[in-house]
């Protein structure tokens, strides 16, 4: 892999600002393969060299990618003037790491959010041609029925004259469905349903792309993947 500045790299690991990172720098805290590193402009190979600040060791990864229970009145986005965003929930140590959300979720849906710093992952994900899928549960002012079933998977004609895909509707209980799809059409879900005189008054993903949300996560909680989920990453970059 190219070369990094070491300021740049530990800034990315968490110890904060560019700018915080030259003070450690001048303080004679940093070292690469034992040898006392100062000059932010130094350039190093993280996948080879030994890296210390302090007494941590930097175990440098490339990728990072989270799965996060997205809350309520949380934009999906990486920087918002008025609202908090998904960045902002996440502690001080991804803050350096130029991580975003995969896709994006409306303010009010909840649920599953990636978030990576991998662009090829996203590219995959998110890309029309690989039909990714994602899954939904909706609360529903009304039951939904064989016709609603029926018309969803003959797919949905949106208020803009756009088909959608065939899609899975299925029913459970107290006016909730579940939903799969395979688009990531603007408000998509909400619009389907309107489609067929139905108000969706609250929306949840429940999984994304073969990764399913952590049920065990409380809402707005976040964690890396694990072994599992990482090999359906790896697997969706392995596609052609």
């Amino acid at each position: 892999m190219p070369f990094m500045r070491i300021d740049k790299l530990i800034s990315q690991w968490g110890f904060g600002s560019r700018k915080e990172v030259k003070t450690i720098l001048k303080q004679g805290a940093v070292t690469v393969d034992g040898h006392v590193v100062t000059r932010p402009e130094t350039r190093i190979d993280p996948e080879v060299s030994v890296i210390y600040v302090g007494d941590e060791l930097i175990e440098y990864e490339k990728y990072v990618y989270i799965m996060m229970n997205k809350p309520d009145g949380v934009i999906s986005a990486t920087y918002d003037e008025e609202d908090n965003t998904v960045i902002d929930l996440l502690e001080d140590k991804y803050q350096w790491m130029s991580l975003f959300p995969v896709g994006r979720l409306d303010k009010d849906t909840t649920g599953l959010i990636i978030l990576t710093n991998d662009g090829g992952f996203a590219h995959r994900a998110l890309s029309p041609k690989k039909h990714v899928e994602k899954v939904y549960v909706a609360q529903l002012d009304k039951e939904i029925g064989e016709k609603e079933i029926g018309v969803f998977a003959a797919g949905v004609m949106l208020d803009d004259g756009y088909r959608c895909m065939s899609a899975v509707l299925e029913g459970l209980t107290d006016n909730y469905a579940k939903i799969t799809i395979k688009e990531g059409k603007f408000h998509q879900v909400k619009r389907m349903f309107a489609a067929v005189g139905i108000d969706v008054l609250a929306l949840k993903r429940i999984a994304f792309a073969g990764i399913d949300l952590d049920e065990g996560m409380a809402t707005g909680e976040y964690r890396r993947l694990n072994e599992n989920e990482m090999n359906i990453v790896a697997n969706l970059l392995s596609k052609d």
